[in-house]
């Protein structure tokens, strides 16, 4: 089973959050449950080569 970090936070009555590794994708649900689901739509989607021109983070080695 393939694992990703998410950042997630509640605001008000919904629940936020996006993907370590797209950050600028930011998705909601009105539950913990519901979040994780939108957030598992969103990978697929931008992994799977649908969304174009999507930004990543990455990490550099620089010492």
């Amino acid at each position: 089973m393939e694992k990703t970090k998410y950042v997630y936070w509640k605001d008000g009555d919904m629940w936020l959050g996006y993907l370590e590794e797209f950050p600028d994708y930011i998705t909601q649900g009105e539950t913990p449950d519901e979040l994780k689901e939108n957030l598992r739509d969103i990978y697929n989607e931008l992994t799977g080569g649908n969304i174009p021109c999507v930004r990543r983070t990455g990490e550099l080695e620089v010492a």
